[in-house]
């Protein structure tokens, strides 16, 4: 291994007019878009210099995809390429690529730490060009130059046990790949719980042992974020001090379906557009079917019909004390025609949330909304009165 590491470059396989493989309602580029727009901003909290090839859903033909890998930080050998994908062919689990030019400690390393999150490991390899078997089959690993490529394999979209793992568990499989390429570098990796945002003034009587407990933190946590190899603090010290990655909240993945809007699933979800928008970086309100899309976990504020025989739009609206366009336009209708067994939504009563800010308390929270911090607890299933930035807590 060499020890020199001059940053990542993320690439998003597929995406635009190219949709690469295709599951049940998904498509390939958005998985892939997904987890590497996560990557990238956790080298970044990292601290690790990192690109990406796309941070949205563009085109890149092989030509201009390269280019920009290598535009980034140069022709350089201590340059690794993240390029991200999901196969097909009904099998499970994941497989890494390395490039002829290098040896499979990296691929190595990033497959056990997918293992890890429970994945299946299917196999590290490497594969020659048959007209030429000089050289890699796969042209991202042919043409980046002396840089350090492997392409990532994450499961099996077309696999629905594999595509539900991916759905679920993709920001564990993100962080398998980070873990693998810092443990391959020898850079001491930080779980997503822990980023360094501030730093410390070490005055006269500090120890580790009470700056960690007047920070809400441990000694470790310290020492390791500090690059400390024992306990030993001088006055004026600068420490950077641990604190929370702010979160969104608890989200799970939606699948876009024909149909959805930004508002209908924003409403399904108990949030707003923006709010929709924002979760996922987008700055329009285009969606493509089979689109991913963070949503809120748990948060939904809908329950669903099934359409019996003699059913009516009137007759169902009625039923459950709505009105008939209400239930049109959350459902996309264009008219009152509805068939037995179509699905529909149902709006029940607002469900309120609020998101956590710096500062914030749950008795203040309670105080504001005319709560009491039991009921609040009660409300979002608390154990306790810690809370963290970012999540999204329900008021009513």
């Amino acid at each position: 291994m060499n020890d020199k590491f001059s940053g990542v470059v993320i690439d998003p396989g597929h995406g635009g007019a190219d949709s690469g493989a295709i599951g049940r309602d998904t498509l390939e580029k958005d998985y892939n878009l997904l987890i590497s727009k996560y990557m990238y901003d956790r080298f970044n909290e990292l601290g690790i210099p990192v690109y990406i090839t796309r941070d949205s859903d563009t085109t890149l033909d092989p030509n201009d995809r390269v280019k920009k890998i290598l535009s980034f930080f140069g022709d350089d050998p201590n340059v690794i390429v993240i390029s991200n994908h999901v196969n097909a062919g009904k099998g499970t689990g994941a497989e890494v690529i390395y490039a002829l030019r290098n040896n499979s400690e990296l691929a190595n390393n990033i497959l056990t730490n997918i293992g890890n999150t429970g994945q299946v490991k299917r196999k590290v390899y490497q594969r020659r060009l048959p007209s030429d078997s000089r050289k890699d089959y796969y042209y991202i690993l042919r043409n980046t130059g002396k840089t350090e490529p492997v392409i990532v394999e994450y499961g099996f979209i077309d696999n629905d046990k594999d595509l539900a793992f991916l759905k679920d568990n993709y920001k564990d499989l993100a962080e398998a790949v980070i873990k693998g390429v810092l443990d391959y570098k020898g850079i001491d990796y930080l779980s997503p719980e822990v980023v360094a945002t501030d730093t410390y003034i070490v005055s006269k009587g500090d120890t580790l042992y009470s700056i960690a407990k007047k920070l809400d933190t441990s000694v470790s946590e310290l020492k390791k974020i500090n690059n400390l190899s024992n306990d030993i603090l001088s006055i004026g010290q600068k420490l950077k001090i641990p604190s929370k990655v702010i979160d969104l909240g608890d989200t799970e993945l939606y699948t876009v379906k024909k149909g959805d809007t930004l508002y209908g699933i924003a409403n399904k979800y108990g949030i707003t557009v923006d709010e929709l928008k924002g979760l996922n970086d987008k700055n329009n309100n285009n969606l493509s079917v089979g689109e991913l899309l963070k949503v809120p976990s748990g948060l939904s504020n809908v329950l669903t019909y099934t359409v019996s025989k003699g059913d009516t739009l009137y007759s169902i609206a009625k039923k459950f004390d709505k009105g008939v366009d209400e239930i049109k336009k959350i459902n996309n209708l264009t008219s009152n025609m509805i068939s037995i067994g179509d699905k529909l939504i149902i709006p029940e009563e607002e469900i309120m949330t609020y998101v956590v800010k710096a500062g914030d308390t749950l008795y203040g929270i309670a105080n504001k909304f005319g709560k009491t911090v039991d009921e609040l607890k009660k409300l979002n299933n608390l154990d306790s009165d810690i809370l963290s930035i970012g999540k999204i807590l329900m008021l009513k």
